[in-house]
This record gives structure tokens, C-alpha cells and sequence, in this order.
């Protein structure tokens, strides 16, 4: 059975954008710093891979402040829903091809 590499969506090559989106697919939205926690990465690579997201509009951020200190929440969108699930079938029928 042949698979076609090239159905696997290139924005989500990354780790970390695979990371990203696979811990927002099970929680409602996530804040920067739990993204962070939970990837371990740096600021600014974190930021880099959210904005790439984001500019894709898998993610939609939303500000808001706790108190007096700044909060950015990220959601998967209903579009980043449908590719990231597209994706992770693409995967399945990869690692099925190989059995």
C-alpha cells in the first residue's frame, strides 16, 4: 500500500506544534505558561511556534488580565480542529501501511 507523504500537513512537522496542538485538542484553552510547563521550551520558541499557528488560524488567542497581570489564553479553532484530526489520520494510515 502506498501512502502519500505529502497529505501530512506541514505545520505540524514541528514537535513542539504537534505538542501545541495535541494539548489543546484536549483542554478547552491552555495559557502561555502551562504550554510552556508542559512542552518545556523556551519564550521565544513557544511564541514563534503560536504565532506560526495562529497565522495557519488553528489557534485563536484571547488577552485578558488576572488581576493586574496579563494572561493569553490559546483554543483550538474549529478549522485547527479539522487539520490536526485530518493529520493524525494521515499518521494512522501511515503506521497501518507498515504492518
Amino acid at each position: 500500500m502506498k501512502v502519500a507523504f505529502n497529505d501530512l500537513h506541514k505545520a505540524f512537522e514541528s514537535r513542539i506544534r504537534l505538542g501545541i496542538m495535541s494539548a489543546l485538542a484536549v483542554n478547552e484553552a491552555l495559557d502561555f505558561n502551562a504550554l510552556k510547563e508542559f512542552l518545556e521550551v523556551t519564550d521565544g520558541n513557544l511564541a514563534t511556534h503560536l504565532r506560526a499557528l495562529e497565522k495557519e488560524g488553528f489557534i485563536a488567542v484571547r488577552k485578558s488580565f488576572i488581576g493586574r497581570i496579563p494572561n493569553t489564553q490559546y483554543a483550538v479553532t474549529k478549522e485547527g480542529n479539522k487539520a490536526f484530526q485530518a493529520h493524525l489520520k494521515m499518521l494512522e494510515r501511515i503506521i497501518k501501511a507498515q504492518q
